[in-house]
């Protein structure tokens, strides 16, 4: 079967991925954003649906009040033993960290914190019982023998193989192949020199030979729509073959940019007379490609609509930094009214650090529509609530209903680091209407509908300044509801019927 890369579109970095049976597993990072790691399934390694999160309680991930693109780094994934294991680093809280869990979809354990500095950790599993961790910590690559039960680790630390030359070596991944150990490398940066190199050894803790060949993959300095390759992890399936799984971005214009963030590609990975790994089309990651020879197994397509009617909030939304209970049990609500989504705005603007009532998703395409029905009866001009498209607290855009001298309006707002302007303002009148978001690979454009009335489009603003090379980070665009009382109490709650995210052809 054919598949178009990528296979995860969206923020969804640093893929890991672990087979079971015949059944897949993948994590990828999730920085500030709450619930962490983002756990996914699938059965034919092109079709995915999202089962869970491995973090979803304060005591596994606890609450941030640090910058944007912090917080959770590089999970990685692994099975042993009728166990899955996801290890990873929290950079704001606690460092290197694991968690387990007999069912993937389920409630993972509390965290084992590992005395262990670095990002970037991994778990191998050897044949003879040992478990070895592989981490790396400024320019650094070191593999130790682990005791997993107590967290404690048996062997010093060592350097083991620090790459091939290239810029931060990071994202270890140790393999045992054919009875070589084999030690796998990101380099460069995350960025568009990214790489994935590889070395191999007779024992875990090394010394390492490099690959003649590195990189194994790279699209540094081609004129590939796909960049920024790296970050990889690999697979053997059940008919021997290898896969891998890696990073990549999707730049736009010129000079290049990137706003949905890292994304997670798919590329076969053989291996030559001499045992060396041979990574997708020549180190290179095709955008269309024959895929694994297994059946196509899809899953049902997700409803473009939420319609806030169910018990708790889908697997697709995102809090910033917290779980809003562990900060405010008043922020928000699904009970309040059955069938809204209910914020309760707080002082805090987007522009800030602090606590916004604001739940979010992720942009997966170019080319997509939100819209939500908006309930909101401001009582001041501070008082606001609506749509953002945000990429952190300093680049977002919003459109949202407030008070403009002392009347109900609409309005656009950019936010472009220290820059803020209102862009549109449009009169209103009071009670309910649809806000909506029209995105392609350049722009977005705002629009209001007022009940009985034809749509009004108000203002338009680039993805690139929500971009990385603009704004900065690891992260991706999010869009989703907001209340804000912009600096003041907010007296009233917003209530949202039903919010909308559909791509478009």
């Amino acid at each position: 079967m054919r598949y178009t890369n990528p296979i995860i579109p969206g923020f969804y970095p640093d893929p890991s991925i672990c087979r079971v049976g015949g059944d897949f597993y993948l994590v990828t990072s999730s920085f500030e954003y709450f619930p962490g790691v983002p756990v996914f399934h699938s059965r034919d390694l092109l079709h995915w649906r999202q089962i869970g999160h491995a973090l979803t309680r304060p005591s596994q991930l606890p609450v941030q009040a640090g910058r944007s693109s912090g917080g959770i780094f590089a999970p990685t994934i692994r099975y042993h033993a009728g166990m899955f294991y996801m290890i990873t680093t929290n950079i704001n809280s606690g460092g290197n960290f694991f968690v387990s869990a007999s069912d993937p979809a389920g409630e993972w354990s509390d965290p084992v914190w590992l005395d262990q500095k670095g990002i970037d950790p991994s778990l191998f599993f050897d044949n003879d019982g040992k478990v070895y961790f592989s981490g790396a910590s400024w320019g650094h690559i070191t593999v130790r023998e682990l005791d997993l039960a107590s967290g404690t680790f048996l062997t010093p630390e060592v350097d083991s193989w620090n790459g091939s030359g290239g810029q931060f070596p990071e994202a270890p991944h140790l393999y045992k192949i054919d009875g070589r150990y084999y030690l796998m490398l990101a380099e460069g940066g995350t960025e568009y020199g990214h790489m994935v190199t590889i070395a191999r050894s007779d024992h875990p803790l090394g010394p390492y030979e490099s690959c003649l060949r590195n990189p194994i993959l790279s699209h540094r300095s081609l004129p590939s729509p796909i960049q920024a390759t790296g970050h990889a992890d690999i697979v053997q399936l059940q008919d021997g073959t290898w896969w891998l799984v890696c990073l990549g971005v999707r730049p736009n214009g010129y000079p290049p940019c990137y706003h949905l963030g890292r994304e997670t590609f798919l590329a076969p990975l053989g291996w030559d007379a001499d045992g060396w790994p041979l990574a997708g089309d020549h180190g290179r990651l095709p955008l269309e490609a024959d895929g694994p020879d297994l059946p196509a197994q899809p899953w049902p397509s997700a409803p473009a609509r939420d319609d806030f009617d169910a018990p708790a909030l889908g697997m697709q939304w995102n809090f910033v930094r917290a779980h809003p209970d562990s900060l405010d049990p008043r922020l928000w609500s699904l009970s309040e009214r059955p069938g809204w989504l209910r914020l309760h705005g707080t002082p805090a603007a987007l522009s800030t650090l602090d606590p916004v009532a604001l739940i979010l998703r992720r942009q997966q395409h170019f080319d997509c529509r939100t819209a939500a029905w908006l309930e909101f009866a401001p009582q001041s001009a501070s008082e606001e609530a609506g749509l953002t498209v945000r990429m952190n607290e300093k680049h977002h855009y919003e459109i949202a209903r407030t008070l403009r001298q002392g009347q109900p309006a609409v309005i656009v707002r950019r936010q472009i680091g220290s820059l803020s302007a209102e862009v549109a303002c449009l009169p209103v009148p009071p009670g309910p209407l649809q806000l909506d978001i029209q995105a392609n690979r350049d722009r977005y454009q705002f629009g209001v509908t007022v009940p009985g009335q034809a749509r009004a489009a108000l203002a338009d603003g680039e993805t690139r300044y929500l971009s990385t090379e603009v704004a900065g980070g690891f992260t991706g665009v999010y869009i989703g509801p907001y209340a804000s009382g912009s600096g003041q109490p907010c007296r009233t709650p917003a209530d949202f019927d039903w919010f909308e995210y559909a791509a478009q052809a």
